[in-house]
């Protein structure tokens, strides 16, 4: 028994301290964006307009009920209730396919205005709306990557709970599996403002 809660211990730190990796790359990144938006104000606030507030809204709200759902799933886990984990992880999956369609119009639109990485339009806007752009797709898209691995990692705990690796007694990775998803939520909450409400 001390051998099994060693392993729950060892495991549970061991993506806490990958989640602090995690959060000094975002970290970074926000640094970056502060920086160049005490350079640039005026161009940040044009190029933020230009942005689809309502999607990044709606992503928004689609993240915050997955993070619900995956909550819910391991609490059911824990409970013993292995169909009702498995129904709402799948859930969780289904909201971070809904994010990437939602992320996929968004770019579509911006790309169909010209408006992508080292374009032609981009390179002939004010630097300060070309950074700002820059650092968009950099972080939604790196975001993106993230929702792309957790829903990944979701799929892979579904198919071990449904082959009872996964269960009451053993449900350190759905928990991890879930740290790893509100950390990709919170994220997205700190890039929602900073790109689609910048003033």
């Amino acid at each position: 028994m001390s051998n099994v809660h060693k392993d729950y211990q060892g495991a549970k730190l061991g993506m806490w301290l990958f989640l602090f990796t995690e959060v000094l790359l975002f970290g970074g990144m926000f640094v970056l964006y502060a920086v160049y938006l005490s350079r640039y104000p005026a161009e940040y606030h044009s190029a933020g307009k230009e942005l689809n507030a309502f999607i990044g809204g709606l992503n928004t709200v689609v993240l915050l009920i997955s993070s619900y759902f995956v909550a819910l799933a391991i609490s059911f886990l824990q409970r013993g209730e292995q169909k009702k984990a498995i129904r709402y992880t799948y859930l969780t999956l289904f909201m971070a396919v809904l994010f990437l369609v939602n992320k996929a119009f968004e770019w579509s639109a911006k790309f169909s205005h010209g408006i992508y990485p080292d374009s032609p339009h981009l390179r002939e806007l004010p630097q300060g709306e070309s950074v700002f752009y820059g650092l968009y797709f950099l972080m939604t898209g790196l975001h993106g990557l993230h929702v792309i691995i957790g829903g990944g990692v979701m799929a892979f705990v579904i198919y071990k709970m449904k082959k009872n690796e996964v269960n009451s007694t053993d449900f350190v990775m759905l928990e991890n599996a879930g740290l790893y998803w509100h950390l990709v939520d919170l994220i997205w909450i700190f890039l929602f403002p900073l790109f689609y409400l910048v003033i």
